[in-house]
């Protein structure tokens, strides 16, 4: 009973295995099929042909709009846990074409920052504000700011820094 349990335990593996295998013709019918339906285990070329997903095109950085900041970091220093404080990071765009930033993300939910939804011309000054809600923290709190924009890096990084001290009614540590 056993042997015949065996058997037909190792027909079955090998049956399965010869019905995976695929001749020369299947594997270059699917490497170069532009269909979108593919084979069970296979991946589409499609996006890696699309010309619209993709440039060859280099940009010229010269280009590009490029935020510089007077400073890239600010340090709060002593604040009571459940304050808020803020600071107004300002810089000029110096690049070539409108500065538009579409996104600013702090790196938590305690980090807000707020930014011009209009582009920013060339030469033009601006200032994006950021929030910081020290309510539930406690001791020496690192931040960042991650803006998006079309310059080169894509992601220009802000950093803020404080100590919070326990309020009135929390605590010590």
């Amino acid at each position: 009973m056993k042997k015949t349990l065996f058997s037909f335990a190792l027909a079955s593996v090998l049956f399965s295995a010869c019905n995976n295998s695929s001749t020369e013709e299947n594997k270059t019918e699917a490497a170069t099929s532009t269909t979108t339906e593919q084979p069970f285990g296979q991946i589409s070329t499609d996006v890696i042909n699309n010309t619209e997903t993709a440039s060859t095109q280099e940009v010229d950085p010269s280009k590009l709009a490029v935020m510089s900041f007077e400073k890239y970091s600010h340090d709060f220093g002593k604040v009571k846990e459940g304050e808020k404080v803020s600071y107004v990071f300002k810089f000029k765009n110096t690049g070539a074409n409108d500065l538009v930033i579409s996104d600013a993300r702090g790196s938590c939910g305690c980090t807000v920052p707020q930014w011009p939804k209009e582009p920013i011309k060339p030469g033009a000054m601006s200032e994006i504000k950021v929030e910081y809600d020290s309510k539930g923290k406690s001791g020496v709190q690192k931040k960042t700011v991650s803006i998006t924009a079309n310059t080169n890096p894509g992601i220009t990084t802000l950093d803020i820094t404080t100590e919070v001290l326990p309020g009135a009614g929390t605590p010590a540590n």
